[in-house]
């Protein structure tokens, strides 16, 4: 005979309350430590960072990124959203941003997008990322905007419906360097109470 389930209802009511942005570069000859590093930099090296998709809670409440570092346990399983981009190839641009929109009803969700890759300058794939996140955002609320138009048109779009508050964004840049790997992160990093 089968023994009923139990559900640990603390795992189910998993929501965030809080989450900081962060970023970080970093370069050494092998290119997990490269990846390290840039996590040293952003100050979460000592977590155990798991990878979620692009929710932001209703009611999570964007805080510093100094005072995000400091409610940080190490060793702690900690969920966040990453992006991430390596190169091992002298002078390649890597990019790596997470955009973030914040929706004006703190009663909905937002939405969180990663961008990585080649060749993008800062503002690129600062704005690109933005984009999505306001994309994302901006279809769940039953905005439908044009999507050739450029994000700065876009973004008046979406500003002036009243429905989305702001959006915003963590980008970290970098060009590889001979015999060396570069990594990029971008990182919104979750916290509970």
């Amino acid at each position: 005979m089968n023994k009923p389930r139990v559900i640990d209802t603390r795992m189910r009511n998993l929501v965030p309350t809080k989450i900081f942005l962060t970023k970080g570069v970093g370069r050494h000859m092998y290119q997990l430590k490269s990846f390290e590093d840039a996590l040293r930099k952003a100050g979460v090296a000592q977590q155990n960072l798991v990878q979620v998709s692009s929710i932001l809670p209703p009611r999570c409440k964007i805080i510093s990124k100094e005072k995000g570092l400091k409610l940080l346990v190490p060793g702690e399983i900690s969920f966040c959203v990453i992006a991430r981009a390596d190169t091992n190839e002298h002078q390649r641009l890597v990019a790596s941003s997470v955009g973030i929109a914040v929706p004006k009803d703190n009663s909905n969700w937002g939405y969180l997008s990663e961008v990585h890759g080649y060749g993008m300058n800062e503002q690129e794939a600062a704005d690109r990322s933005e984009d999505l996140a306001a994309g994302m955002l901006g279809t769940t609320l039953g905005l439908e905007v044009d999507p050739s138009k450029a994000w700065s048109e876009k973004e008046q779009v979406y500003k002036s419906s009243g429905l989305i508050i702001r959006t915003s964004n963590v980008t970290q840049t970098a060009k590889g360097l001979k015999d060396l790997w570069t990594t990029t992160v971008a990182i919104a990093m979750f916290l509970f109470d």
